[in-house]
Parts: C-alpha cells; structure tokens; sequence
C-alpha cells in the first residue's frame, strides 16, 4: 500500500482555510470508546511512540484537512492511561513550498538524553524525530529529521536535511533507538520493493552508516513497510532475551504484520527460523503499521497498531488504533512465538471507565439456548475461560440484531482446533468473501479455552489462549444490533467470566 509521510517545518504550510471539509454523514455509533480515534479527520498508521515525563506520546499519520488519506501530517496526542487521550495540534505539518510538496510520512521518536545530536538547549535533552520525507513531484522518499525542545509539541526541521537519500521512491518508515552495547543509534528502514530491512548506524542521528540488510525472507509478494525490532522476554525470564523484527505488508487478503524471530548483535539481526517460515502477528483483516513504545514503565514493550476501515466510510473522523499490546515471547509447540496481551496500563485503568463493577460468571452450564448477557451499546470487555467438555465450539454471539440473524461469532472451534471470527451474518457488505471468516490455529490443554473479547461500538479484538493468537477486525453493526450471548454447540460450561461494559465516551 503507497503511504505517506509527514515533513517538517518548510517555507509556507498550509491552513486549515485552504480546504473546505466536505461534510459526510454522522456514524456517532461506530465511534470508539476506549480507542484511540482523531477528533476529525483521517489518521492512518502511528509513529513516534515515546514515554516522556509520565506520558504516552502518540504521533500518527493525520490529514488536518479532511476524512480521507492526503496532506499527511504528524498528528499528536497523549495519555497516562492509554484509555483517555489529550488531543494537541499537529506537531509536524506538511510542507509546500514554489518548487516542491513535501508530505511527513511514517517514522519514530527517541529523547536524545545524552544530547548527542547537539539540538539540546540549557542542559535540557531534545526530542529527535525522524520520519520519511515524500516528495511526490521529484517522485523521492529520503530520510529526514527534526527536533523539539517543548516536550514534543512542535518540530524544527534539520536544516540540512536529508540525513539519508538513495535517491529511491519506495524507501521508508524509519524506526530509531538507541543499542547500549554498540554505543549507537540503530535505525531499520524499510526498502519496499526489495522486500528487505535496512540497518544504519549513528552516533548523533545526523550522520548515518549502513550497516547490513534483512531479507528477502517470509512473505514477499508485496512491498514491506514499517520495519521495526525490539528486544523481548522469553518465557517470563529476563536473562533470556531474544529479538523480533517486524514488518507490515500487504497479505493474501489484506493488511499482514509478519516477524522474524532472531539475534541482532548492533549491525546484523540473525534469524533463528528458516527464511521461508511466515509469522503472523494477527490473523485479521484490519490490524497493520505497528510499531511500539519501548521504553514505557515497567521496561514494557507496548505495540500499536492501526486498525484499517475496509469498506466502510465514518464521519467526522477516520481510522482508529488498536488495544496495546504488552510483547513477550513464548516456547510452544510451535516454537518460540510472540505473545500479546491487552497492555496493563490498560486493564488497570479499566475500572476507571467502567459502568458499574463488572458483571460476573462462574462455573455456569451454557444451556442449548445460551446465555444472554449485558453488552451495553456494544462497548464492552469479555475475559472468558470456558471448559469445552464435547462441545464443538464455544464463544460469543455479539452484536446481535434482535428478531433477525443478524451478529457476528467469536469462539473457538474445537474440532479445527481454531480462534475464529465470523462476520458472515453482520458484514457482507463490508467484507470481501474471504475475510467474513477468519482464523488463527490454536491448541488447547486439559479442554481449557481462555479468550479476551474487546468490541468497541466498530472494532473487534480477539485475544487467545492468554495472547498466543489475535484476530482484529472491523465491524460496523446496525444501530439496533446490540445484543450480546455465550453459546456453546454442545455441553460446555463457563469457568469464569468478567464483563466490563465501557459505553462511555471517555476521550
């Protein structure tokens, strides 16, 4: 998919007055509660994802202008609990100046604590972002900075800029951090058509040095896009470190995070799988651009994504993010996999929101007609832990239409040993015929089934076997479709369940 990025300060940047929005029809239903959603206007992947003085930052791609993608711009907004966001102005705004329009496209954030960079002022360390700079006229995407020295609200561009030109179109989504054993800044880069991840090095993040390529590897049928690794836990113990090297692109039915599992010593990441083997970070259809915050408390590595439409158009705004996810790696019996998890600030936070204490379930036979229960406006949070006994499948029937067939199915399939999502009943006008079902393969022990279930009002989150499996999709039901029921296709029961109904408007 052509993205594209935001730029810095330039010689004249556009006002708001310059475009008239063209005005669309309300969708007030299908506006998230506890995500992550642009007051008005289009937003599509997020970048710039750091923890400063007790805050997460959010940057994303954003049109000021208008509900749909162009303009694209570094929009800004912060949280402390990564449910209520702050919305602040656009922190780096396109750039058009006589000779040429430059768009700021995809890229991250780091506190240059050391001041390496020397844009620090009175002591003070600066932030350093560093995205693509899209020039469509010249056909060009190069690798640009610009530093803030207000605590991220506004940028100024590097004068001399680019930092990094190949003289490439498809050349982007730089993600920068900071290697303590090399005494460098590492930066991947995506190199889209050559379906490779580019290495560079720096020790001011103005001066930069290849240092090797990834890839070929995994799925290459389209271009990759927002590369990014990140050290991660093995199995809960912290001396055991192994290193996941994401990348987005587009699948065989839609948007696809897959990632390498491997050893990066500073220059070279190692992957530990055959390069064939493909990895999927969801199974859905909507999740993609992730990348994370990585020095969040608690040395948690907190990945977000964006959600993409599909077919359905929202108004006043567009796009949404994801649930975080908190990231560690796991031994199956499918080797070592990644494992996420609705992030703890989240989940700690939730009470906060919630209306009411959450409604409660133990040990509860789900008869041949299921059992209802309360999904207040279709935002809500389902934990579940069901023992399938010989049931064929268990899950929820969500969004349900009362008096109709209407709704849509998230469960587990005990026969396929498969985590599903069915929108066959609530979204063949908004789904392609191949993504109504989707799947991710999922073993269980002892008949135990665990599954997290976040609807929230157009989006759907489907968390299993305690983060081994995620589906993400969209769904956009009709206003009258909010009913919600446990079932079970044979005799199951419900362990435990909690149910928080979070239909507040909590932004």
């Amino acid at each position: 998919m052509n993205k594209v990025k935001l730029l810095c300060l330039g010689l004249i940047t556009i006002t708001g007055s310059a475009f008239a929005q063209e005005k669309g029809v309300p969708t007030p239903q299908w506006r998230p509660a506890y995500h992550f959603t642009p007051q008005n206007n289009w937003t599509n992947d997020p970048n710039g994802l750091i923890f400063l003085n007790g805050e997460f930052n959010l940057y994303y791609q954003h049109n000021p202008f208008e509900n749909k993608w162009g303009h694209m711009s570094w929009g800004h907004a912060t949280s402390k609990d990564l449910i209520s966001w702050k919305h602040l102005p656009v922190a780096i705004p396109e750039v058009i100046t006589k000779d040429t329009t430059t768009w700021i496209y995809s890229g991250s954030a780091v506190l240059d604590k050391n001041n390496t960079s020397g844009f620090g002022v009175n002591g003070k360390p600066p932030l350093v972002a560093i995205f693509t700079a899209d020039q469509p006229k010249q056909k060009k995407e190069s690798q640009f900075i610009a530093y803030s020295n207000d605590g991220g609200l506004s940028y100024k561009q590097y004068a001399k800029n680019p930092v990094i030109d190949l003289n490439m179109h498809d050349f982007r989504d730089p993600n920068v951090f900071w290697h303590e054993e090399s005494k460098q800044w590492v930066m991947t880069v995506s190199m889209v058509d050559e379906h490779m991840v580019r290495f560079y090095g720096s020790k001011n993040l103005k001066d930069w040095t290849k240092l090797s390529d990834f890839g070929p590897a995994g799925f290459t049928k389209n271009g990759w896009e927002c590369p990014s690794i990140l050290p991660l836990v093995v199995d809960g113990n912290p001396a055991n470190i192994k290193w996941v090297l994401f990348v987005s692109l587009g699948g065989e039915h839609g948007p696809l995070i897959q990632y390498f599992v491997g050893d990066f010593d500073g220059t070279t990441f190692k992957n530990i799988n055959d390069n064939s083997k493909i990895l999927k970070t969801d199974y859905g259809d909507a999740f993609y651009a992730a990348i994370a915050w990585r020095d969040a408390p608690q040395n948690k590595k907190i990945l977000l994504g964006w959600l993409q439409n599909g077919r359905q158009e929202t108004y006043p705004w567009k796009g949404q993010m994801s649930i975080p996810h908190d990231l560690s790696l796991k031994t199956t019996s499918e080797g070592l996999v990644l494992n996420q998890l609705p992030s703890v600030f989240v989940t700690k936070a939730l009470p906060k929101y919630a209306k009411g204490k959450p409604v409660e379930k133990k040990n509860v036979t789900i008869g041949s007609s299921g059992l209802k229960l309360p999904g207040d406006g279709n935002a809500y949070w389902i934990d579940a832990e069901f023992d399938i006994k010989n049931a064929k499948r268990v899950g929820f029937n969500v969004v349900e239409k009362a008096g109709t067939d209407k709704k849509v199915v998230v469960g587990y399939d005990a026969e396929k040993q498969q985590l599903f999502v069915d929108c066959t009943g609530s979204e063949k006008n908004n789904k392609s015929p191949e993504n109504l079902v989707q799947t991710a393969p999922m073993s269980i022990t002892g008949g135990i089934v665990k599954i997290k279930v976040l609807v929230d009002r157009s989006s759907l989150e489907v968390f299993g076997n305690d983060g081994e499996k995620v589906i993400s999709t969209m769904i956009y039901p009709d206003k009258e479709a909010t009913g919600l029921s446990a079932f079970a296709d044979g005799e199951a029961a419900i362990k435990n369940l909690k149910l928080w109904n979070l239909n507040n408007d909590v932004k």
